[in-house]
């Protein structure tokens, strides 16, 4: 899954007698707990029947569970939620019996006790139930567009519980049939392919029987019912559809001819054949995370899966294709094979974000989908720079818990060192260990060890020490690195520890097993070399003071080097380096400021020669660093010195690109001239570059044909920028007009946290919590007012004064985790111990870790801005 988000409440449950049985009412009260099972009572198969209802915002359940006792039983315990039963029976061998049902509040269970004993060996539990079609996207839940309701799902990591009573724990795989009852208009869709469809047996209805699934955990069960219409294809023989509403029908053509690429590629690099017949794909207008893998049936958010490839920009098409390639994958990492249990989420995503990248490359080798790989593992390695960051192995057991492990660690730090294994194994063989695990565990559930193991015995490399040492260790090495001719060889000398991104924080000592890949001299192969000790020395032949040791960027620890060393890179990085190895140079020098071993202006040389870097990726790490710098770094009477030293600098580069350049040119040329726009425009201030902004923005809404996709949201966001009431009331009309163009419809939304003047702050702060702005998107819309410095204050006190409506509406998981992330933007002493006190009096489980994260943050950037704003002072002073 991309972009995780949940919901969840605790329940108080209210007894009704029936005359066949007993009814349970679930009702939302306080946090609840995902108490693990016995183990005792083991699911084979269920078949279910729904009938949801839009009039009445709910649906009605049967539900027939075939489990395995494995000892003599009076009761069997599962899980549910919300869920109304109106009569529970077990049967063993031909004879029922009705059962009393008893309720775990804290557990979401239901316990079915019956009068005799139920023999060990196969039994039968048949429940009748209702259920509520809920707005807070989770389980089986309503969704809102073009006037009329949708009923979708989303189950994971536990939500299933809250659509039908079940084992919802991933271990207990079983097969389903699904059925599903709805308004004849509608169309439903579920994890198998349909094998009938018949009238009634109410009138106005229809049925819709879906074939017997795979072995599959209940978090990758699907439920959508609606109008949706689909456009049709096929990989391999495997039919394949792409859906949507009706008024969305045109944005499908591009994920088609992804997934059709794709899963092609997964047929054939896998050796494993798509495992669950058929795969829709369906966008939904209401959908918490960026995208589900349900078996057979994926979902996603709208706005990462329809575009037209001819307006889009290469961030969306890029965007689109990998969460796609995320998703497919999931097919076999996550579906055929599934973890145990959530502490190794990881085994999912991490493979899954690992593999996403493959067929992309091979498909269109121009977006260089390698600079995004290091992208990823930058990403990761900013939360392993905090203190409070985690091992990928975590235990966890409540719901918050859960849904807090859905991570950058669990995603980008897995990848990361699933890359930095294949790396060092090389792609055949580890390419050989992976489908060997696939394999070997088809259909079931496995854990870290079964995967290192197997791939140790595959290759016969030590990846059982290696992995473990990065999955059960929190934090990530930092490497400082000394390198010194000695006649006719080189010595490099490495010390490896934990890395902090706070000077001055303690942490304790820890070693790794890590492979490194070392250039030498340029146009050598890289030589890849173990690293086992706190401190280890090597020696190559020939003389190369300046070895670089981390070939392709492909390993997952920071690099210290030494000035003298970052400063003949600066000379000769883009002829000596790839643009991967430079982009992760550049953010190795940000984090030895951050964490007290460099000074700012030794990284401010490097970046200097790099403004005519012809790799868009390296510029757009260089962009975002600068801004950080100019927002929290520069002090306001350095400011203006700064401003003029970005147009300097990078001014002339932008000139010789031009705006806004031809529709015909390559995306990659597009997308350095936005990351350059950005720059001069916002942190460079250049009002010139603004005004031009301004202009293109006012054609390009009235001649959306007028600008490269690529450039378009920049110019929007720099207009904004310099912008007034008159442009932000055009935003806003576009913005209102866009509903049926998803990718339009963000340039102009997150276009307006850029409007600087305290009105209109204050008109999207009330745009963002009114009937316009979808539930999904009020987390992301006010975590980008809070991500700016002229609109943070405002925003955070309009996040205080509404906290009980805001947590009302989202509930605890669906954005409050990204609005209490984005706290962490805040660069001051006094606002951090603001937001302490407020979060210690309005507690979120459900974002523990993601408030220690934010607070850190602070706690840093308060220390950087201490330490480097004096240093850059004197730097600005010795470049006039």
């Amino acid at each position: 899954m991309q972009v995780k988000f949940a919901v969840m409440r605790g329940m108080r449950v209210v007894f009704l007698r029936t005359s066949l049985a007993f009814a349970i009412v679930w009702v939302l009260t306080s946090p609840a707990f995902a108490q693990r099972l016995s183990g005792t009572v083991v699911p084979d198969h269920y078949t279910l029947w729904f009938a949801p209802d839009f009039q009445k915002d709910n649906f009605r359940g049967r539900a027939t569970i075939d489990v395995q006792l494995k000892e003599p039983a009076h009761a069997i315990t599962l899980h549910a939620a919300e869920l109304t039963f109106q009569a529970v029976r077990l049967a063993s061998g031909g004879r029922p019996q009705d059962a009393r049902v008893g309720f775990d509040q804290k557990a979401e269970t239901a316990t079915f006790t019956v009068p005799q004993a139920i023999p060990a060996g196969p039994a039968t539990i048949e429940v009748e139930f209702t259920g509520i079609l809920n707005d807070k996207l989770r389980g089986f839940y309503v969704s809102r567009a073009n006037g009329r309701e949708y009923a979708v799902s989303q189950m994971e990591p536990t939500d299933a519980r809250r659509a039908f009573p079940c084992f919802d724990e991933p271990a207990y795989k079983a097969t389903f049939d699904i059925t599903l009852n709805v308004d004849k208009s509608d169309i439903a869709i579920s994890n198998g392919a349909r094998i009938s469809d018949t009238p009634g047996p109410e009138p106005g209805r229809h049925t819709v029987k879906f074939e017997r699934t795979a072995k599959m955990s209940t978090y990758l069960v699907a439920l959508l019912v609606g109008d949706f219409v689909c456009r049709e294809g096929s990989s391999d023989g495997i039919p394949l559809r792409v859906c949507s509403t009706p008024d969305k029908k045109a944005l499908t053509g591009f994920a088609l001819e992804a997934a059709e690429h794709q899963v092609a590629f997964y047929n054939h690099y896998f050796g494993i054949r798509y495992p669950f017949g058929k795969l829709d794909i369906i966008g939904i207008p209401d959908f918490a995370a960026g995208a589900m893998e349900n078996a057979g049936a994926i979902t996603f958010r709208e706005e990462q899966l329809l575009a037209d490839p001819t307006h889009a920009s290469l961030g969306t098409k890029k965007t689109i294709a990998a969460v796609l390639s995320h998703e497919i994958a999931h097919q076999w990492f996550g579906d055929l094979v599934t973890m145990r249990w959530w502490d190794d989420i990881w085994l999912n995503e991490g493979f899954a974000t690992w593999m996403a990248d493959k067929p992309l490359a091979e498909w269109r080798p121009d977006w260089h989908v390698e600079l995004d790989e290091v992208r990823e593992t930058q990403k990761a390695l900013a939360v392993d720079a905090l203190r409070s960051t985690r091992a990928i192995r975590t235990q966890v057991e409540a719901r918050e818990e859960i849904n807090e492990v859905f991570d950058a660690i669990a995603y980008e730090k897995s990848a990361g060192v699933i890359r930095m294994v294949e790396a060092y194994l090389g792609r055949d063989v580890f390419r050989d260990a992976v489908a060997s695990y696939l394999k070997k565990y088809s259909y079931a559930n496995a854990a870290a060890e079964d995967f290192w193991n197997e791939v140790t015995r595959v290759s016969g490399k030590p990846v059982d020490r290696l992995m473990k040492s990065f999955v059960d260790q929190p934090g990530a090495p930092v490497l400082s690195i000394t390198s010194r001719c000695m006649g006719s060889s080189t010595e490099i000398g490495l010390k490896q520890e934990r890395f902090s991104g706070t000077p001055g924080t303690p942490v304790k000592p820890q070693v790794w097993t890590l492979p490194i890949c070392l250039k030498a001299f340029q146009d050598s192969p890289a030589r890849c070399e173990m690293i086992t000790r706190a401190e280890q020395t090597l020696t190559v032949p020939g003389c190369a003071s300046d070895a670089f040791v981390n070939a392709g960027s492909l390993g997952y620890f920071f690099s210290d080097y030494t000035p003298e060393t970052i400063r003949a890179f600066a000379r000769r990085a883009r002829g000596t380096l790839s643009a991967a190895e430079r982009l992760g140079l550049l953010d190795d020098e940000r984090w030895m400021v951050r964490a007290g071993r460099h000074e700012i202006g030794l990284f401010l040389d490097y970046v200097g020669p790099l403004a005519a870097d012809t790799s868009a990726a390296v510029i757009e790490g260089i962009v975002t660093k600068l801004s950080f710098t100019a927002e929290n770094v520069v002090s306001s009477s350095d400011r203006p010195r700064y401003q003029a030293w970005i147009r300097g600098r990078f001014g002339r580069a932008l000139d010789g690109l031009g705006l806004p350049g031809g529709r015909d040119e390559d995306e990659e040329r597009q997308a350095r001239r936005a990351a350059l726009l950005e720059l001069m425009g916002i942190a460079g201030d250049s009002k010139e570059v603004q005004s031009r902004a301004r202009d293109l923005s006012t054609t390009y809404m009235g001649h959306p044909e007028s600008l490269p996709g690529t450039l378009a949201p920049t110019v929007l966001r720099v207009a904004a920028f310099a912008g007034d009431a008159p442009l932000y009331e055009q935003y806003v009309d576009q913005l209102r007009k866009q509903t049926a163009h998803p990718e339009e419809y963000y340039r102009y939304m997150y276009a307006l946290p850029y409007f600087r003047t305290p009105d209109l702050i204050s008109r999207t702060l009330s745009l963002a919590v009114s009937s316009e702005i979808r539930t999904q998107d009020i987390g992301s819309l006010l975590a980008a007012l809070l991500a700016r410095p002229w609109s943070r204050d405002m925003t955070w006190a309009f996040v205080k004064r509404e906290w009980r409506s805001l947590t009302k509406r989202l509930g605890m998981f669906q954005g409050i985790p990204t609005i209490v992330g984005a706290v962490g933007e805040f660069c001051s002493a006094e606002a951090g111990a603001d937001v302490k006190r407020f979060f210690a009096a309005h507690p979120v489980p459900a974002a523990q870790r993601s408030l220690q994260h934010s607070l850190e943050r602070i706690e840093s950037c308060v220390t950087l801005r201490r330490q480097q704003s004096p240093a850059l002072h004197t730097w600005l002073g010795s470049t006039e």
